[in-house]
């Protein structure tokens, strides 16, 4: 049993994840940016810190001494308002935590939570990990960014890499866009507004993407490298639509508000697992559709 320490313990993923880790019987202890709402499955213990309070990081970590850390702690939503808080938090904030990691010296294995945004559009095939990185979004640039920052502690710490594509399930807020429908169906609405409708994305299960978190996590073959984590399959927005109407039996108009349409849209992201499946054996376990069945239910 390890003593793991997830940031954004609170977040829609780090739920997830302590629940997985405890699962797995390793001992889960967290940090959020502020008080927990409601209780997190498996967690032990949090504390509340900002990841720009650089002596709260370094006490937190002095005290708690993990064996393993997950850090997932960041503004994940692309059309976030404030660009230097997205700056701030997802690349000082992070390079913040790992001097405080470094000076624990505790830690065996590290995740750093990046995102597929970093490769960018790319119009056919596959992402593997090979890709180059052209990110086109601010969010992009901030998580491409921290994984630079991270190379400078290559030589220090044991850090592994998931470059996460597009996931959903139960809990996830509904400014993004498949929670976002889904409430509109649950509470019976007869049109919703959304964007560019023709986006292709790979969509995951959260409960597939913290297995794979976790899998990562205990393998110290994965130290050093980076992981796309994805289905391998690619949707656009107008056949995920069409799976939810004929899951739910709720028929609804589409709108496309100009105003959600992105200047930098991603058209097309698409992974390939091959990587992590083959140095883990993790593998998806949930398909789409089981998944929007699972939040049409709640």
């Amino acid at each position: 049993m390890s003593k793991i320490l997830i940031t954004g313990v609170d977040g829609f993923t780090g739920r997830y994840l302590a629940k997985a880790l405890a699962g797995q019987g390793h001992e889960v202890l967290g940090i959020s940016h502020g008080e927990i709402s409601a209780p997190i499955e498996g967690l032990v213990s949090s504390y509340i810190c900002d990841l720009n309070d650089t002596q709260g990081l370094n006490d937190i970590l002095l005290n708690v001494k993990p064996d393993k850390v997950a850090h997932l702690a960041a503004i994940a939503f692309v059309s976030h308002g404030v660009v230097e808080d997205i700056y701030r938090t997802n690349v000082v904030g992070s390079r913040n935590l790992l001097e405080a990691i470094v000076a624990a010296g505790s830690a065996n294995a590290i995740l750093l939570a990046s995102s597929a945004n970093v490769y960018g559009n790319r119009l056919s095939g596959a992402i593997d990990e090979t890709v180059s990185p052209d990110p086109v979004n601010d969010y992009a640039v901030s998580k491409l960014a921290m994984e630079f920052v991270a190379r400078l502690y290559q030589e220090r710490l044991p850090i592994t890499i998931a470059r996460p594509f597009n996931y959903t399930g139960v809990g996830q807020a509904i400014n993004f866009v498949i929670p976002k429908i889904i409430d509109h169906v649950r509470c019976g609405a007869t049109t919703i507004e959304l964007g560019n409708l023709d986006v292709a994305r790979d969509f995951s299960d959260v409960r597939d993407v913290v297995l794979a978190y976790a899998a990562l996590l205990n393998d110290p073959a994965a130290i050093g490298q980076v992981f796309n984590i994805c289905s391998g399959k690619a949707q656009t927005l107008r056949e995920i639509i069409a799976m939810i109407k004929e899951l739910s039996q709720h028929d609804f108009d589409v709108t496309v508000n100009p105003a959600f349409v992105r200047a930098n849209e991603v058209k097309t992201l698409w992974g390939s697992p091959s990587k992590i499946e083959n140095l883990t054996g993790q593998q998806p376990t949930h398909h789409l559709q089981d998944t929007l069945a699972w939040m049409l239910k709640g």
